[in-house]
């Protein structure tokens, strides 16, 4: 199809579209599309709200900062030391020939640290434990208990990372992509049935109204704009189809779940054993305070 030929129809499409909004057109004139495809229509549609719906609170694992606010404003420290760093590193290294004095070489920049609650607590039991044993020339039952469930909590923590590993792998990014490919390329199937459909209908309204000299040209472009519309039809009712029989959704809702009982099975045997050893610790406690 030419330009010329593809501007009038999509002009006509508009213009049919546009009426049909506004009511300007009958129902009677509106083509009935098969009650099959009319019912994958309602199906897909379904399930798309549930891939968007399940994903709208699923996206979190993006981030491994999803659990802990408080990485924000650790983010923005982070990143005020590192651009320090490397105003330092980037002036030692080129100020040496200069008059101008260099300053002391820079120290190794700090590691990247995990934005997660399990290592945000491993980190500061670790602190709070380091502070007591400073401040005491005795053992401080306190220090040793916080370092007891710093340990437990460090493997938490290790067992967190490889659960966001595995769900952004095996869940989210399949979850995505379904949505964006297969789903998509169904609705994209849709809207060309209903372009045709538009196609058809706008073709109808011009054989109404065409004088006898045209009759025949439009009677023509109605028969195309049919088999069009049929051929399309088919298209998107076969990729409908497809889509609906599936089996990758619940395999990849499977993943989530099977990520989540390892993290949480490998967070309970953890912090059973932990708690074990901070009850004897505290039952040690009290028994000192008699």
């Amino acid at each position: 199809m030419d330009w010329g030929k593809r501007l009038s129809t999509s002009f006509a499409t508009g213009v049919q579209a546009t009426k049909e909004r506004l009511g300007r057109v009958k129902e009677d004139e509106i083509t009935e599309l098969p009650q099959e495809y009319k019912d994958l229509e309602t199906r897909v549609d379904a399930l798309r709200q549930a891939h968007l719906t399940l994903l709208k609170i699923t996206k979190v694992f993006e981030s491994e900062a999803y659990d802990y606010p408080s990485a924000i404003s650790e983010n923005i420290s982070e990143l005020s030391t590192s651009l320090g760093h490397g105003i330092t590193a980037f002036a030692a290294t080129n100020l040496k020939g200069t008059r101008i004095p260099a300053p002391a070489a820079p120290q190794p920049a700090p590691a990247p640290e995990h934005k997660t609650l399990p290592h945000a607590l491993v980190r500061s039991a670790r602190s709070a434990s380091a502070t007591l044993t400073a401040a005491n020339t005795t053992e401080e039952p306190l220090a040793g208990a916080l370092d007891v469930y710093a340990a437990g909590m460090d493997k938490v923590a290790a067992a967190r990372v490889e659960h966001d590993q595995a769900v952004r792998l095996n869940h989210l990014h399949p979850w995505q992509q379904n949505l964006n490919s297969a789903i998509n390329v169904a609705m994209k199937a849709r809207q060309a049935v209903r372009t045709s459909r538009l196609e058809l209908d706008g073709a109808k309204q011009t054989l109404k109204s065409a004088g006898p000299a045209k009759q025949e040209v439009a009677r023509l472009q109605v028969e195309n704009a049919e088999d069009d519309l049929v051929q399309k039809t088919e298209v998107a009712i076969a990729l409908m189809q497809k889509v609906l029989s599936n089996p990758e959704p619940i395999k990849h809702l499977n993943e989530l779940a099977k990520a989540q009982l390892i993290f949480y099975a490998v967070a309970a045997e953890t912090l059973s054993t932990t708690q074990a050893e901070l009850e004897q610790l505290s039952l040690a406690a009290e028994e000192n305070s008699r």
